[in-house]
């Protein structure tokens, strides 16, 4: 039985109940399934652009088949045809309903990521990206969401790694650059998360190598987002406004450690020591202290993770040189975490200590003004000498940066929020009162379209 898409359609409406007939209808053998599949990306191929108008156009036709019976029924077949479909076809508006159908299959079912990763799609999907820049401009930036949400769930293979070329990196910094005067821009979160995911994979490769893999220096893969900023870093100046904009803003753990992780190498490499500007080092450092003082007991890797970053931050950058910025601040907020049963902090674990200590013993923190009988810093040099081997430099930070993961969506708890949250209980709270429109509520849910962080609240 051939299913022949050959409609007349009069309105909208007839488009949503051809589309369910086609996905609702019972198949029985993989002929019949691959013929309900081609049908399906034919039929919404051919209304695309007049039916299929919008990215929301494109969920909705994505969830019909998510939700329908015959997905239901056959999902890891249906799945590996669309992953076969992605590798082999070339026509934009077929690939554009292609990637959502994956990319919002994934987002719930991370499987289907993994069956993606195992049958090469990584590869294909560097070539898309590279090669649809003049098409669909929604096609380009959700080929970008599906490169970067298939990398951040597992490891990539090291043959894998090997096919990104320095001018896939380099072309991803260059779109970054060609937006700079809109940071609200939709381009600019994928393609920083996209750089940002590739420098992780190349960081755990380099330092957590699999069991399978080989640590010979033949097998290791020279970090291509780091080679860039080394070599041309003074072109590519709004990536890294852009990172500390977004670790400012950002609440979810995942891209906190992925922002950190980058800075981490940054600020261990020698070329790109001073990569930021003087400015823009001031705000980081305003971020990260603001930051350490808020974070919970409970997210303790996480600030250990900070601690690791602020050590190069403050040894290596512009920061050494006067006048030191925040320096009081910095000592007294050090000296804080190094007390044990401090009120802030609670008690205070071993890692803390050591790594606090490395922070307290950069040089320019050692030699503030203390003259001053009433100076609130005058003991806190002595709080911060604590005595640790190798505090200065330790081969495992850079393993232990690398090694740190949170799970995708989960948000990073807050003093703060923590603290309304009780208020709130307290008070007995109110009900939430929003509603979504029932016909679409699972689409509006799992599109999980997210605002960028790039943008402020009540601006336009």
């Amino acid at each position: 039985m051939e299913f022949e898409v050959s409609y007349t359609l009069d309105n909208e409406q007839q488009f949503w109940d051809e589309l369910d007939d086609i996905v609702t209808t019972e198949c029985q053998s993989h002929e019949l399934i691959d013929n309900a599949l081609r049908s399906y990306l034919t039929f919404t191929t051919n209304y695309k652009g007049e039916y299929i108008q919008t990215e929301f156009d494109i969920a909705r036709c994505s969830y019909r088949l998510l939700e329908s019976t015959l997905f239901a029924a056959h999902k890891d077949y249906v799945r590996r045809q669309i992953v076969f479909s992605l590798l082999q076809e070339d026509s934009p508006d077929t690939l554009h309903l292609i990637v959502a159908f994956l990319l919002y299959d994934g987002r719930q079912n991370e499987v289907t990521f993994e069956m993606m990763n195992e049958e090469g799609v990584f590869a294909r999907l560097l070539e898309l990206i590279l090669e649809r820049t003049d098409d669909d401009a929604g096609l380009h930036r959700m080929l970008l969401e599906l490169l970067y949400e298939m990398s951040r769930i597992q490891r990539l293979r090291m043959e894998d790694l090997i096919l990104i070329e320095d001018d896939f990196i380099a072309y991803m910094f260059q779109i970054i650059e060609q937006l700079s005067d809109d940071v609200n821009d939709p381009y600019h979160y994928p393609v920083i998360r996209v750089v940002l995911i590739l420098n992780e994979q190349y960081m755990v490769s380099a330092h957590d190598p699999s069991p399978n893999q080989s640590s010979s220096p033949v097998t290791q893969v020279t970090n291509k987002v780091i080679k860039t900023l080394s070599v041309h870093g003074s072109s590519y100046k709004t990536f890294g406004e852009n990172i500390i904009l977004l670790l400012n803003r950002e609440s979810e753990t995942s891209l906190q450690l992925l922002i950190l992780k980058l800075l981490y190498l940054l600020f261990t490499t020698p070329p790109t020591y001073e990569y930021f500007y003087t400015n823009d080092l001031h705000v980081l450092l305003d971020i990260i202290l603001r930051n350490l003082l808020d974070l919970p007991s409970s997210s303790m890797p996480l600030r250990h993770t900070y601690l690791r970053v602020l050590y190069p931050l403050l040894a290596h950058t512009q920061l050494k040189n006067p006048p030191h910025y925040k320096q009081n601040e910095l000592v007294r907020l050090l000296a804080m975490m190094a007390e044990d049963g401090n009120n802030h902090f609670g008690a205070v674990d071993e890692t803390t200590k050591r790594l606090v200590g490395r922070c307290g013993r950069v040089a320019w923190l050692k030699d503030e003004d203390t003259t001053s009988p009433n100076s609130p810093t005058k003991m806190e040099p002595r709080m911060l000498s604590v005595s640790i081997p190798s505090a200065m430099e330790s081969n495992l930070s850079v393993m232990e940066v690398a090694a740190q993961k949170s799970k995708p969506g989960v948000k990073t708890p807050s003093r703060a929020n923590d603290e309304r949250v009780d208020d709130a209980t307290q008070r007995g709270g109110e009900a939430n009162a929003d509603a979504t429109t029932v016909g679409d509520e699972a689409v509006s849910r799992a599109m999980d379209v997210e605002k960028s962080p790039f943008e402020v609240e009540g601006e336009a």
